[in-house]
């Protein structure tokens, strides 16, 4: 049997969603535990309008963070099987079939990948294309087949229960918590395996604010990830640093330009002030097109281009400030907009 194990923090609706969709799957040999993580606005009555239709088993506990929330509704499941997923996600009918079609007695974990609906607002599904297109983050989260080693994250994430109460779980770190735990795992000698049609409808951030925050922690995230495993930092993890970087720098260069063209002679330094905007308007065009192409709308096109933005730079100044303490000023670990998140 499977145990679908998910911590919640002040999202009934979205929690809603999710066991409704649970309703729907093909394949029924599964509980769901709900863990409230202290919530001010708990799921309870969600919960109890399911509890006739599904084997559902809600906890509430004092707030720790999504990582302890899974433990502890870990300890409690009764499958063989843990499958762990945040509160907004939403399954299509057949989640549950492809996973235990693709089960096998040598596998320790599995993951899949996510997608935006249909249903989705039009600020969702720019958000979920910055996250997962090759442009912004070069296609690692978006579930491609031909990776060397991969990892699952805790939107959709499969682990035997063996295997995750000899690792202990997940850790107490507050961001980067399921990449943490997923390098434990192979770290532990296991090989995590890809479920390309066990995917999930993510939700992700709402506005480009929350999602700032999400990214930026993402980012402060990576450099303690590297600090806790020396040598899981690859090259396409520098990118958006990278990419910050090289805006700031077109930025302030046209701003000097446009300086000496007020001082000197205008066209003379026209060039300096309007040629470091050609790469960034590129990148945005490209960013327009694909997205237009993708989700057949020109609106998420255009608000795809302000979410990569958002996605690229939001990480990459988390990246900076958490290299500049941990690194250069060696601090411990840390996060950002706390009393935003999880308390």
């Amino acid at each position: 049997m499977f145990s679908i194990i998910v911590p919640v923090y002040n999202r009934p609706d979205e929690v809603d969603e999710l066991l409704e969709s649970l309703c729907s799957q093909t394949m029924k040999d599964f509980e769901v535990v709900i863990v409230e993580d202290g919530s001010e606005k708990t799921c309870k009555d969600v919960c109890d309008k399911y509890a006739d239709i599904l084997v559902l088993h809600y906890y509430y506990k004092e707030n720790s963070g999504p990582g302890q929330s899974r433990n502890y509704g870990a300890e409690r499941a009764q499958g063989d099987w843990l499958i762990i997923l945040d509160s907004d996600v939403v399954l299509p009918p057949d989640y549950m079939q492809a996973v235990e079609k693709n089960i096998n007695c040598q596998l320790a974990a599995f993951g899949g990948p996510d997608a935006a609906h249909p249903s989705f607002t039009p600020v969702q599904k720019a958000i979920s294309y910055s996250m997962t297109s090759f442009f912004t983050t070069g296609g690692i989260r978006g579930g491609k087949k031909k990776l060397d080693k991969f990892y699952p994250r805790s939107f959709n994430m499969g682990i035997r229960k063996d295997v995750y109460l000899q690792l202990g779980g997940f850790s107490k770190m507050r961001f980067g918590e399921d990449i943490d735990f997923s390098y434990r795992i192979v770290e532990a000698g296991h090989q995590p395996q890809l479920f390309p049609d066990a995917w999930v409808w993510h939700k992700r951030r709402t506005d480009f604010r929350k999602f700032f925050r999400q990214v930026y922690n993402s980012g402060i995230a990576r450099i303690n990830l590297e600090k806790r495993h020396p040598g899981t930092m690859k090259l396409v993890h520098l990118l958006p640093m990278v990419f910050t970087v090289g805006v700031i720098a077109m930025i302030l260069i046209s701003a000097v330009g446009r300086v000496l063209m007020h001082y000197d002679d205008v066209h003379r330094w026209y060039w300096l002030c309007a040629a470091p905007w050609l790469p960034i308007l590129l990148y945005s065009l490209v960013i327009l097109i694909d997205s237009t192409i993708q989700n057949k709308s020109l609106k998420v096109g255009l608000l795809s281009v302000p979410a990569a933005f958002v996605q690229l730079m939001g990480y990459g100044f988390g990246f900076i400030e958490a290299w500049w303490k941990r690194c250069v000023r060696k601090q411990d670990e840390f996060t950002a907009f706390e009393k935003n998140f999880y308390k």
